[in-house]
This record gives structure tokens, sequence and C-alpha cells, in this order.
């Protein structure tokens, strides 16, 4: 494994956070020190100053920061996670939503999936629309999924998933979205061509203000990587691109309340969710 210096490892963790917005501290450098030792195996380097130089000073196009963030950032996942969210959405949020827009006749709806890893949250929404809103397929829906791995986004468009990303599906679910295929599923294709894949970099300032027109925005345990200032830097983006009257999903252990107060709080029963007021 190479022998970063805590000079060398500072300038690396610096270059990621600029780029990426990963927020890297010296407790993790074990962590690092084993991604950037598979980049390093990969690129024939010996020394940890030529990597960092590289990444630094040598990399105009971003390729080798692009290879690294495949590696660095986490992909935990499961279809249905954080149950109570998603009921909190398709019987509460998603109905409102739906209601407001067929009262100005708008036949639209766009959700995004930020962080999206290998899609299972994605096909999850699919799944609630389609089941809650039949009449889907004759709007103009669509389920934007980012991520900044590239790889994953590979995983998303492929719509095939092991037993353990299916293991939360409800069975009337699985029987209606999910078709078996040996030790895998594949989401059925109606289902499917909700989503669509995109490459993000959530710190990427151009990519993220051409988001918008955004009615639900599911960004669920990504922030945490984040430090104060981008995930603020985020939930600014996020914010310019939801239309009025929108919700934004978080992970239990975030909170956008002190990072910003441009989202509301509404309370469905035992849900509080964060919206975006009607202006």
């Amino acid at each position: 494994m190479p022998d970063f210096s805590v000079e060398q490892f500072r300038s690396l963790s610096q270059q990621i956070y600029q780029k990426l917005g990963l927020h890297f501290d010296e407790k993790k450098i074990y962590f690092l020190k084993t991604r950037v030792a598979k980049r390093m195996a990969a690129l024939g380097m010996d020394d940890p100053r030529d990597y960092v130089f590289l990444v630094s000073y040598a990399d105009p196009k971003g390729v080798e920061m692009q290879a690294l963030a495949n590696l660095v950032t986490t992909n935990e996942t499961y279809m249905f996670r954080e149950y109570d969210q998603l009921q909190a959405f398709a019987n509460y949020c998603l109905p409102e939503v739906l209601s407001a827009k067929q009262a100005r006749g708008e036949r639209t709806l766009r959700i995004w999936s930020a962080g999206c890893s290998s899609g299972e949250e994605a096909y999850t929404l699919a799944m609630i629309l389609q089941d809650v809103f039949p009449q889907a397929q004759s709007w103009d829906c669509e389920i934007v999924a980012t991520d900044i791995d590239e790889n994953m986004l590979r995983r998303v468009a492929s719509a095939r998933y092991g037993c353990r990303s299916v293991n939360e599906v409800p069975g009337e679910y699985r029987r209606k979205y999910l078709i078996e295929d040996g030790e895998e599923w594949v989401v059925r294709r109606r289902t499917a061509e909700l989503v669509h894949v995109r490459h993000l970099n959530l710190q990427d300032r151009m990519a993220m203000r051409a988001m918008r027109g955004f009615d639900f925005i599911f960004c669920r345990n990504v922030l945490i990587y984040f430090d104060d200032s981008s995930r603020k830097a985020v939930i600014d983006h996020f914010y310019n691109a939801m239309n009025p009257g929108g919700y934004i999903f978080l992970g239990h252990s975030e909170s956008i309340g002190r990072v910003t107060a441009a989202f509301k709080l509404k309370r469905f029963e035992n849900h509080l969710v964060y919206f975006k007021e009607m202006s």
C-alpha cells in the first residue's frame, strides 16, 4: 500500500473535496489509501507524489478523478429502503401533487433520484408511481436517476438486480413489476422505461443549474458524506431545481433545517416532510 505522508493525504483529500464535494478527514486515511492503491497499481505508479501530482495538475478532463470517484463513493442500497418515507410519498405527497396538476390541466411529473447508486431507489419510485397512479403511462412522467459513479449507472441501465436488492419488495409489487431470471430479477420494461439515467456530479455547478422542473427530489443518505459548505450548495441547487409545491426527501439521519430555511416542514399524520412553498 502506498505510504502517503500527512501532507500528501491533505493535498489529495483537498482535490477530492474541490472536485467531488466529498470530505475525507484524517480518520479516513486508511480507507482512502486502499482505494488510491488500486488506482496507482492500475497506472503502474509506485510513488504517492506522482499520483497527487496527476490528480492535481495533469488531469484536465477529470478522467482520473472520475476513476477514483468510482472507488471512493459508497453504494449500499436496496429496493423499498426506509419504507416509512416511501409511505409518506405514496399516500400523501404524490396524490397531493398529482391532484394539483390535474386541477391546472398539467400532465407532466418529474422525479429526481440524486446519488442513485445502482438504481434501486429509482425503480422503487417507478413501481410506486405506477401503482398509485395507473394513468402514469398516458402522462409525461420521468424519473431521472443521477450518480457520479459510472459503474453504478451501468447497473441502473441494466435494470437487473440480485436477491438482496429485492428482498424488501412487497410480494404484490414483485409480481407486478419484476421478472425472475435465474438468481436475478429484472424490472419489467414498462416500469423501467420511466427511469432515465444521467451522469452527474452534485458539485458541478453548471450541470446542477441545468436540472430544473422537478416535483420530487430524493437524495437519501448522500449528503452525509459532504461537509456543511458543500451540503448547503447542493441543497440550494435542489431548491432551484424544484417546482413550487414539490417535496424533497433526505435520509433519516439528515436534516435540511440546520442548512437552509428555504424548505418548509409539513406533517402528514406521523410523517414530517420538507416542501417548497407555492410562490
